[in-house]
């Protein structure tokens, strides 16, 4: 059989190790947890991530370790799926990518060439710096992130618009395209490029995804403002092939882990290299207008002095509340004097309660199985 490793077995990294295997592979997953690699070496993990149980209970050639000098010596090919957080000062950090380097570089030099793929999100540049500290340890490093929405991981792997390839050599990008064909079920885009440029792409795709996002809303808050109706006027765009209706609804602004963060650190670069990204930084301004916007029209129109919430995570049926509009907009709104219901999963309501106390009134709630 084929085999891969994947260090850093997180949401991402374990539905990556999970899709790899139902595609025939031989996979070994790496992490720090110890009683989580238990967890999942037993198939007693839980998850509110739809198929991911079932994709561990019924895997035969998926396993966890600790060892991760047993996930280097297993394959050639070691995928890196590491946290990446933001800084306050708005770029990556890369301490978590930069540690497992100095772990293999600790290891010596191996004496067949390895694949280190770098699957998590960098600033442009930083996969080729990781490049100089490792080749001499026989380590070739691309950069091959995925493109995948919380609450549908396994489906977006399985089914791709675009297989983003950031190859170190051309027999890397061969290797890591073979593996996608492998992978997936859809015939997807595969693009092929440097390390820098795909790192770039990367985080652009996002941001033309929050531009978007934040001309709707701006287009929608136009409309309520002219007592016109705002999705009529935004299908009407959408309908225009150049524009399309994907990322075309009005509603909340953008949050989550990954656009707000994604849009920051494309401007920030761009500065790096005397460029002003003015279109990602009105795009962050937009997003804080509109929900300023949102919450002053509530106060105007609303008869009510008791609002109920279903969720308050960045988008339904998640756990996220990383940058969530929609608790924002529920912040501000109880702190203007109403009284606000949030109905939300045990997990969900610590974390508010952790933070917020007894701003909210809580009901507690369970995920059905058409959100699971």
């Amino acid at each position: 059989m084929k085999k891969a490793s994947v260090i850093g077995i997180g949401r991402l990294g374990l539905c990556f190790s999970l899709t790899l295997e139902r595609a025939g592979y031989d996979v070994l997953g790496a992490d720090v947890n110890q009683k989580y690699v238990d967890q999942i070496n037993s198939k007693q993990f839980k998850t509110t991530e739809p198929n991911v149980e079932e994709y561990l209970q019924q895997s035969k050639n998926f396993n966890a370790t600790t060892d991760l000098k047993k996930a280097v010596d297993f394959s050639n090919v070691l995928f890196v799926v590491v946290a990446t957080p933001s800084l306050a000062n708005g770029r990556y950090d890369h301490s978590q990518v930069d540690s497992l380097i100095e772990t293999l570089i600790s290891f010596g030099k191996t004496e067949e060439k390895k694949h280190f793929v770098i699957c998590c999100t960098t600033m442009p540049g930083y996969s080729d710096t990781a490049h100089k500290k490792l080749a001499e340890y026989n380590y070739i490093v691309s950069y091959n992130p995925e493109f995948i929405a919380q609450g549908s991981i396994l489906q977006d792997q399985l089914n791709p618009d675009m297989v983003l390839i950031g190859e170190g050599n051309k027999k890397a990008g061969d290797i890591l395209e073979e593996i996608y064909r492998d992978m997936t079920v859809n015939d997807s885009f595969v693009c092929r490029m440097t390390r820098t440029e795909a790192e770039i792409t990367k985080i652009s795709l996002n941001c033309f995804l929050t531009t978007k996002i934040a001309f709707a809303n701006m287009i929608g808050d136009i409309a309520i403002a002219s007592r016109c109706r705002p999705q009529k006027i935004l299908d009407a765009i959408g309908s225009d092939s150049r524009i399309g209706l994907k990322y075309l609804g009005y509603g909340f602004g953008y949050g989550g882990p990954c656009f707000p963060r994604d849009n920051r650190a494309l401007a920030i670069y761009a500065e790096d290299k005397n460029i002003k990204a003015l279109i990602s930084l009105a795009s962050d301004k937009s997003n804080k207008e509109h929900l300023r916007f949102q919450v002053e029209d509530f106060c105007k129109k609303t008869k009510s002095d008791i609002i109920s919430f279903d969720t308050v995570t960045y988008k339904p049926n998640t756990t996220i509340l990383e940058e969530s509009q929609q608790l924002e907009y529920a912040v501000r709104i109880a702190k203007k004097g109403f009284t606000v219901v949030i109905k939300e999963s045990k997990e969900v309501i610590k974390s508010i309660k952790d933070k917020f106390g007894n701003l909210f009134i809580y009901e507690e709630r369970e995920f059905d199985e058409t959100e699971k």
